[in-house]
């Protein structure tokens, strides 16, 4: 397929700072025998919402794929768990573009409660475009990279979160 130069969807911005993905609640089945949400559906819950910002604010993610034969696909993901989510709890995210090029994005984002606006989890990953007819990283359209380096600057002016660039490891005095 070739690469369209019309948008298929989302706005060239300018991007809130950080955007904000709302709507989300706790699903019973993602609820483990400890009580709360089990760390695999951080995951789950985190991807559900980076397909809205892909979707809804860049154009990219399903509608992309259907498209151009081609989309996001994720290279690396770190997450912290800050507090326990419980059954029944409705959360949101902030999604910060920390930077991209022609086929990747970096991108911070935080989960947090709707109740008390209290982060629990938060999510740094790489993304790159892939095409699916070779399986291989693909430049993204124009307008989609314009997009993705439009939301960098326009992220740019957020406090650094301590969370970005941490590595793993056990701490020792």
């Amino acid at each position: 397929m070739q690469p369209t130069m019309t948008p298929l969807g989302g706005h060239d911005g300018p991007y809130a700072a950080p955007v904000e993905i709302r709507g989300f609640e706790v699903r019973p089945e993602w609820i483990d025998y400890n009580g709360h949400m089990n760390v695999g559906f951080y995951g789950v819950a985190f991807d559900m919402a980076l397909e809205k910002l892909m979707v809804d604010h860049l154009g990219l993610g399903e509608v992309q794929v259907k498209a151009l034969g081609q989309g996001p696909y994720i290279l690396q993901s770190h997450l912290h768990f800050v507090q326990e989510v419980k059954d029944g709890s409705s959360f949101y995210f902030r999604f910060r573009m920390l930077d991209a090029d022609s086929k990747r994005g970096h991108y911070f984002a935080q989960m947090l409660l709707s109740e008390t606006d209290e982060i629990c989890a938060t999510q740094e990953a790489l993304f790159m475009n892939v095409s699916h007819c070779t399986g291989r990283s693909e430049p993204y359209p124009d307008w989609a990279a314009a997009r993705l380096a439009q939301m960098v600057d326009d992220h740019k002016s957020l406090e650094p979160a301590s969370q970005i660039g941490q590595p793993i490891g056990i701490r020792r005095n």
